[in-house]
């Protein structure tokens, strides 16, 4: 059976958007996953599942919004997703600390004319590196001061964006071995 981490975007930041994890977790199992398990409180779900990726975000976000009253876009990626995430960090070989390094996993690859758009703010300490349908961030700040934030990004892209700080990506990776199909 696949193995899927779901990224929840934007909850339990807000009133409005709070979710609790138990409530999470029974939900997936109602719709037929199995080793459902949650992380942090900020929305990363990983389960099993004998369906195929295809329309499982959308059947999520439309059961969380129904049960749980709260509209949030699910970000989908495999094991084998965040083992290439991890692995292909481009600012691992010169940052030695984890809080100045993130990845914002985004809803899907963006197109060349899109990727044109994304350019460094003048001024701006922060780097990045798009790969995939990934954004590699390296914040020497920290990412509470960068301009190239989770909204940017989504902004100068037309595509929806979750952001993870690498201590998250690294344990959902560390969780993600042990689920059935990776």
């Amino acid at each position: 059976m696949p193995g899927y981490i779901a990224l929840l975007r934007g909850i339990n930041v807000g009133g409005g958007t709070r979710i609790g994890m138990a409530a999470l977790r029974e939900l997936f199992a109602d719709l037929g996953h199995s080793e459902v398990k949650t992380y942090l409180q900020s929305g990363n779900v990983l389960f099993t599942s004998d369906r195929p990726s295809e329309g499982l975000a959308g059947e999520l976000e439309n059961r969380i919004a129904a049960d749980l009253g709260v509209n949030a876009r699910v970000l989908l990626r495999t094991g084998d997703d965040l083992g290439r995430v991890f692995a292909g960090n481009p600012f691992l070989d010169r940052e030695s600390d984890p809080v100045k390094l993130h990845v914002t996993f985004l809803e899907e690859t963006p197109t060349p004319e899109q990727a044109a758009k994304l350019e460094r703010p003048s001024g701006e300490t922060a780097e990045f590196s798009l790969e995939g349908r990934e954004v590699y961030l390296h914040c020497p700040d920290g990412y509470g001061r960068t301009k190239l934030n989770n909204a940017f990004l989504e902004r100068r892209l037309g595509i929806a964006a979750t952001t993870r700080n690498w201590k998250t990506v690294t344990a959902l990776r560390d969780l993600a071995t042990g689920l059935a199909g990776k």
